[in-house]
């Protein structure tokens, strides 16, 4: 054998023990796992702005502190890769892996967890809303099993900052809202067409509101105080906001493909669960701060009025109806609306909250 065969024989073999070493010492299931997530709201929105800079980063750190993975993201904010109303239906297909929505858009298909929705005039403390619907979730495992029907699994819940309403009207008495086109959710219109206070109801995203009250398609919203504010800018096109505490809703989530779910290592899914319950509670203490601030800063920079606290008990008197209205008809659907609104009623004032009408619902 020639000197130089005996030669590069000898890296042969040499690279052979490398490679092997190499192998034995870097786990056979070591990848990279890409994420995609998503939401049809931009990070300025409180709880997209959280998923972006809280929940990515932490997620990331958090996995690739503890296990032998790494995490790469590719992120799809402000509708880039699904819109508001689709959001659900692309974590479901698989369009994107990890998404936040919102229920309101689902109103056909999550009936009942816009629960607290149904009680208006509830805590507008979002620390205080995320609890209570933790441990109606708790109590009620069919609410977060109905995810699976539709391909994914709940990672976090996710609490919005307490309700008002701005216009670009001024107005004092309830009366004064008659034949006005108002802007909301869907479910949340409620608050005022059950009141009989004659509005005309206008359902769209919040993306679309600025251009709906500009162009004279609506005259207002009911619209917690960032997105008036500095975040979507509605105070350019409404200068008038009135403090009504309508309460804060915990009727978001974070939801993961069931597809991705499954693929995922065991090692890292409780790391998943970890971070996404923190998260979760950051949704309610970051709106909590965030409120005190855009509330602020509306009073700054336009018109902002206080409903009269008897005001707000003639409304809430006015809607006492509805829970019961609506429960029945859920009921009809074989929901189990009114144990679930009665533990909603109890778990706020385990919280501490007082009803300003004790609503029944039987």
């Amino acid at each position: 054998m020639s000197l130089f065969k005996k030669f590069t024989l000898g890296l042969s073999v040499t690279g052979m023990v490398v490679g092997i070493a190499m192998a034995a010492s870097t786990p056979v299931d070591a990848k990279t796992i890409t994420i995609r997530i998503a939401s049809g709201h931009p990070p300025t929105v409180v709880y997209a702005g959280l998923m972006k800079n809280y929940f990515q980063p932490e997620l990331k750190k958090a996995i690739e502190a503890k296990t032998d993975h790494k995490v790469n993201f590719i992120e799809g904010y402000s509708g880039s890769i699904v819109k508001v109303f689709d959001t659900f239906e692309g974590i479901q297909n698989g369009i994107v892996d990890i998404g936040g929505f919102c229920f309101c858009f689902e109103a056909s298909k999550l009936k009942m967890h816009a629960f607290q929705i149904m009680l208006p005039f509830g805590t507008m403390d979002p620390v205080k809303s995320v609890a209570i619907a933790a441990s109606i979730y708790k109590q009620f495992p069919s609410l977060e099993k109905r995810f699976q029907k539709f391909g994914q699994t709940m990672l976090a819940r996710v609490g919005d900052g307490g309700y008002n309403m701005g216009t670009n009207f001024p107005w004092k008495k309830v009366s004064d809202l008659k034949g006005r086109k108002i802007l909301g959710a869907g479910l949340n219109l409620n608050w005022m067409k059950q009141a009989g206070i004659g509005i005309i109801a206008v359902t769209d995203g919040l993306p679309g509101w600025y251009k709906k009250i500009q162009n004279g398609v609506a005259e207002g919203g009911i619209m917690f105080p960032s997105a008036w504010g500095p975040v979507f800018k509605l105070h350019e096109v409404g200068k008038y906001y009135t403090t009504i505490g309508f309460g804060s809703i915990t009727w978001h989530a974070l939801n993961v493909n069931n597809r991705f779910w499954a693929s995922l290592p065991a090692e890292v899914k409780p790391i998943f669960r970890e971070v996404a319950g923190r998260f979760e509670k950051l949704t309610g203490s970051s709106n909590k701060t965030g409120y005190k601030k855009d509330m602020a800063w509306l009073r700054k920079n336009i018109t902002v009025n206080d409903l009269p606290a008897d005001v707000r008990l003639d409304w809430a008197k006015k809607l006492a109806h509805w829970p019961q209205k609506h429960a029945d008809s859920l009921e009809k659907e074989g929901y189990p609306a009114v144990k679930i609104l009665n533990a909603t009623l109890a778990a706020a004032e385990k919280e501490g909250y007082k009803w300003p009408v004790r609503y029944v619902v039987k």
